[in-house]
């Protein structure tokens, strides 16, 4: 029983990240420089 447990959420967890890939994978370029840009503005900020 704990064995089909520990692949129902490593199965959980795969499905997660190819829904993070893929919205990643979403982004044109300009997009993804823009969004660097901004949280590097924000790391920069003293807070």
């Amino acid at each position: 029983m704990l064995g089909l447990a520990a692949f129902a959420g490593v199965a959980a967890t795969g499905v997660v990240v190819v829904r993070a890939e893929r919205r990643r994978r979403a982004y044109t370029p300009e997009e993804v420089r823009d969004r660097l840009r901004a949280r590097v503005a924000e790391a920069g900020e003293p807070g």
